[in-house]
């Protein structure tokens, strides 16, 4: 092995681990957002329904979404998943598990603020079709907006039939804006960064392969308080 190659190992042995660490706090800080963002709008004048909450399996949620990562070809904004634990879905909420937020082909379009969203994965074949692969918002899986307001009437048709409800949140307000057509997928990369293995989404969040890291106990604290008991239809 002759010295410059020599170099390049070393060099290499010292960034690595600097880039990992690097990418481990990137991801820390995308769950104190997703924490964030889920409080703020819990506490909205009319926020999600409590009963809804309630009802729910798990939770996405996807902090400042921008309009430029989304465009033709596949970039994505960058979230989290958490399932309540349990075959039944009946326990506390699981560790976070990374997840990517895909925009369609048709150049998905969200104005030029920055966009936050939560979706309620609202049944049992809802949440299986999100830890699959890859999963087609409005394909694989129903969506729809979800409906606002402390006392709203959650049990209409739309709602009762969608798998997934979605919430978008832009300037403060509630935006309205669609993900149909758009897929959602576990970010293997980001799991792993996090938790130091290779782990899919349904192994952090069903199977509770791992515990849930430091940085996501604020977040499940927020959880607990909001929606401490799993409320069957």
């Amino acid at each position: 092995m002759n010295k410059k190659m020599l170099v390049v190992i070393l060099m290499l042995a010292c960034v690595l681990p600097v880039l990992a660490e690097d990418k481990e706090e990137k991801v820390d800080d995308r769950i104190n957002k997703s924490a964030t963002v889920f409080k703020e709008i819990l506490g909205m004048p009319d926020g999600i329904p409590k009963d809804l909450l309630n009802r729910a399996y798990c939770v996405v949620i996807f902090p400042s979404v921008k309009k430029a990562a989304f465009v033709v070809g596949g970039s994505y904004g960058r979230g989290l998943i958490t399932c309540r634990k349990g075959r039944d879905f009946s326990g506390s909420w699981s560790a976070p598990a990374m997840f990517a937020l895909e925009a369609g082909s048709f150049g998905f379009q969200i104005g030029g603020q920055e966009t936050d969203f939560v979706l309620l994965i609202m049944n049992d074949s809802g949440a299986r079709s999100v830890m699959s692969s890859k999963v087609k918002l409005g394909g694989d899986a129903s969506i729809a907006a979800g409906p606002v307001g402390r006392d709203a009437a959650a049990a209409t048709d739309i709602v009762m039939k969608a798998e997934i409800l979605s919430y978008s949140r832009a300037q403060g307000l509630f935006a309205g804006v669609s993900l149909e057509g758009s897929t959602l997928r576990s970010d293997d990369g980001a799991n792993k960064a996090l938790y130091g293995q290779e782990l899919s989404a349904r192994e952090i969040v069903r199977e509770n392969k791992v515990p849930p890291p430091a940085s996501a106990q604020r977040l499940l604290a927020i959880l607990r308080r909001a929606s401490p008991k799993h409320m069957m239809k």
